[in-house]
C-alpha cells in the first residue's frame, strides 16, 4: 500500500537525571515524576522500587535479592508526513533492559509497558467529549479509534519497528474501576493468578482496534490484577525475566499513580472491584500532580487536533480507508 508516513525512533535513558523533552506528553507517568523540586528524588525512589520488585519476583538463584537491576529507555516515535516537512510525535513507550550482575550480561526486556499517544488523547478528550456533550446517554462515535488503531498497526508492522525490536509490544495498564474481576484457577509462574472481567470496556475495544488482546493477572505479593495488552501469546512468547521486567516497572508506576488500587492495604479477593475512592491505602514517598495530569490530557488532545488531525485530514482519511 502506498503511504505518506515514515517513522523515526529515538530513545533516551530514564534515570535520575532524566529531563522531559519538549515533545513528550507531560501526562506520561515518568515525565510527571521528573518535574518540580522533588524530581531527582522521585526518579531515584521509583527506579529503586522497580529494582526491588524485580528481584523479589525473580527470586530463583537470587538469595540476596540483588542479582538484577532494570534499565529503562523512553522510546519516542515521530511520524513524518511525506511532502509536508513536518513530523508529529505519535507514540511514546518504555523499553526495559535487565542487567544480570551475576553474569555481567545485559538482557533485552520488553518494549511497550507504558503507552502514550497524542491521537488517543484527541480521541478520548476531544472527540468523545464533543460527541457526548449535552446528551442524556453516553455513546461512542462511529469509527472511534479506527485511525489510531491503524496507525499503531502500521507502525508495529513497519521495517523500522522490526529493526529496533525483536518482539511485539506488551502494554500494561491499570484495571478499570467500573468492572468486576473474577479470580480463575489459572496460575502463571511470573504473571501470577489470572482474573477475568465481567464485561468488555471502552479501553479494551480501543486497544483491540490496535490489534491487541488483553488478559488480567495478579503477580505474587501484589494486591490487584494488572491489564496486559499484547499481540500473539503472552504466556509463551516472552521469557519469565521479560515479563517480570514489565510487572516490576508498571506496578511501581501504578503504586504511585493509583495507590487506592495498587497500594491498597487489602488484597483483591475472588471477586474484585477496584475502587478509586478506597481510603485504606498507603502512599509512596513520591510526589506527583494527579489533577494536572488529567487537565493536560485535554490540552494534548487539542494539540493533536490542531497539528495533526485537521491539517492532514484528507491524507488520514485516505490512509484509514485503504489500510486493511
Amino acid at each position: 500500500m502506498n503511504t505518506d508516513f515514515k517513522f523515526t525512533i529515538k530513545s533516551i535513558c530514564l534515570d535520575e537525571n532524566y529531563q522531559p523533552a519538549q515533545s513528550t506528553r507531560i501526562t506520561t507517568n515518568f515525565a510527571n515524576l521528573a518535574r518540580g523540586s522533588y524530581r531527582q528524588a522521585n526518579l531515584r525512589n521509583a527506579l529503586k522500587m522497580i529494582d526491588n520488585r524485580f528481584n523479589a519476583l525473580a527470586h530463583w538463584d537470587n538469595p540476596k535479592g540483588d542479582r538484577y537491576s532494570v534499565e529503562l529507555e523512553i522510546v519516542s516515535v515521530d511520524m513524518d508526513i511525506a511532502g509536508s516537512g513536518d513530523s508529529f510525535p505519535s507514540i511514546e513507550v518504555l523499553k526495559t533492559n535487565i542487567v544480570d550482575h551475576q553474569t555481567n550480561k545485559r538482557i533485552e526486556g520488553i518494549v511497550g509497558n507504558n503507552f502514550s499517544s497524542y491521537v488517543r488523547d484527541y480521541d478520548f478528550s476531544v472527540l468523545l467529549q464533543a460527541h457526548n456533550k449535552g446528551k442524556s446517554s453516553f455513546s461512542i462515535p462511529d469509527n472511534f479509534g479506527e485511525l489510531h488503531g491503524k496507525l499503531f498497526k502500521y507502525f508495529i508492522n513497519s521495517d523500522v519497528y522490526k529493526q529496533h525490536f525483536k518482539k511485539p509490544p506488551v502494554i500494561c495498564l491499570s484495571v478499570s474501576d467500573n468492572k468486576t474481576y473474577h479470580r480463575t484457577e489459572n496460575h502463571h509462574p511470573a504473571l501470577g493468578v489470572e482474573y477475568q472481567p465481567n464485561e468488555s470496556s471502552l479501553t479494551e475495544q480501543y486497544f483491540k482496534k490496535m490489534g491487541l488482546q488483553v488478559r488480567y493477572f495478579m503477580p505474587a505479593n501484589s494486591v490487584a490484577p494488572l491489564a496486559f495488552y499484547f499481540v500473539g501469546d503472552l504466556l509463551n512468547d516472552y521469557t519469565h525475566l521479560e515479563l517480570v521486567s514489565t510487572i516490576s516497572t508498571m506496578e511501581t508506576f501504578q503504586k504511585i499513580y493509583r495507590p487506592e488500587i495498587y497500594n491498597a492495604n487489602a488484597v483483591a479477593g475472588k471477586y474484585y472491584q477496584p475502587n478509586l475512592k478506597n481510603l485504606d491505602h498507603s502512599l509512596t514517598q513520591i510526589v506527583y500532580d494527579r489533577e494536572e495530569r488529567s487537565k493536560l490530557a485535554s490540552e494534548q488532545g487539542k494539540f493533536a487536533e490542531q497539528h495533526f488531525i485537521k491539517p492532514y485530514q484528507t491524507v488520514l482519511e485516505q490512509f484509514s480507508a485503504s489500510y486493511a
